[in-house]
């Protein structure tokens, strides 16, 4: 939440717990090192696969209250950026060419994208500056 970088992410043709676990393990920073994981209620997220990967990770799992998107807002307007920039502006011919192009987008959208709520800086640039300060 710090600085609005995506740190981990997956794309598939189902929102189920293995796109969950996916999105876990592409995290690249010491998956011990994350303390909190705040999600809604989806079915991908509330199921024992989840809370026994989280569980394994020594990660608290924490739930948004139920029919309040506010409690996850970040996420909600992260995913809505996602949509109106990436999705819904393209036509994907498969998965694969889907991924390599999300990929592509997230490194744009980390390092390049400036966000308001950072003083105009790119999620990267603010860790860095935040990190200096520190």
């Amino acid at each position: 939440l710090n600085n609005r970088e995506i740190i981990g992410y997956s794309v598939g043709d189902k929102k189920d717990s293995k796109l969950v676990e996916e999105a876990l393990y592409s995290i690249k920073y010491p998956l011990k090192q994350i303390e909190l994981f705040h999600t809604d209620r989806g079915l991908e997220f509330c199921n024992k696969q989840i809370k026994e990967i989280l569980s394994i990770l020594g990660i608290r799992r924490s739930l948004s209250n139920k029919g309040n998107p506010y409690d996850n807002a970040v996420i909600e307007v992260t995913n809505k950026i996602i949509k109106k920039e990436f999705i819904y502006q393209k036509k994907f011919e498969n998965i694969k060419q889907l991924k390599l192009e999300m990929s592509e987008y997230v490194y744009w959208y980390n390092n390049i994208r400036i966000h308001c709520s950072l003083g105009y800086q790119s999620p990267i640039k603010y860790k860095e500056a935040f990190l200096k300060n520190y």
